[in-house]
């Protein structure tokens, strides 16, 4: 498995609402993943690319509803709930994401999660498929999140990395779309 993180300071986003000194800075994490997909480039596409087939790939997804937006077009807004993160109380994770960018000539997205009840508020995550030849496709991950106070660094991106990583595995076996 393809892995790297590290941690950097950079300028708070002022997105996140709320007042905030000037200046301020916070720290992010940044982590990939990458895997090897036994399927051509454009196959894979149709299956990442859309939101109906999150299931299909993404084993601990059990809902995928749009909540704004056209699918594919930046703005676009889905909630993903299931057991991605274990909850204490037994309930279900959510997420919301907001997509930012789908560009299907280089086979990438990008996506903002808005709000969660898993910590992940503010996390910005992309998606590339780069053609490894021979019917294959490299399918590669990477996340930037702002640190989570409490949480150790390393099992945070290991954590994710592992999640992620499970869900590259799964992509060939999702198939073509029907």
């Amino acid at each position: 498995m393809e892995m790297q993180m590290q941690a950097v300071t950079t300028p708070q986003d002022s997105m996140g609402g709320g007042s905030r000194e000037e200046g301020k800075r916070k720290t992010k994490w940044h982590g990939s993943v990458g895997g090897l997909v036994c399927a051509p480039r454009e196959q894979v596409w149709t299956v990442v690319s859309q939101s109906s087939r999150l299931c299909d790939w993404m084993p601990m997804v059990e809902n995928c509803t749009r909540l704004s937006g056209e699918e594919g077009v930046a703005g676009y807004v889905r909630l993903v709930s299931g057991f991605m993160f274990p909850q204490d109380d037994g309930d279900r994770s959510w997420i919301k994401e907001r997509l930012l960018l789908m560009d299907p000539a280089s086979f990438s997205y990008i996506y903002r999660m808005e709000a969660s009840n898993v910590g992940l508020d503010g996390s910005v995550n992309s998606l590339q498929l780069i053609d490894y030849g021979d019917e294959s496709t490299l399918v590669k991950w990477s996340f930037e999140n702002d640190a989570v106070e409490g949480a150790s660094e390393e099992t945070f991106i290991d954590y994710l990395g592992f999640l992620y990583k499970s869900c590259i595995n799964r992509i060939e076996g999702a198939g073509p779309s029907s």
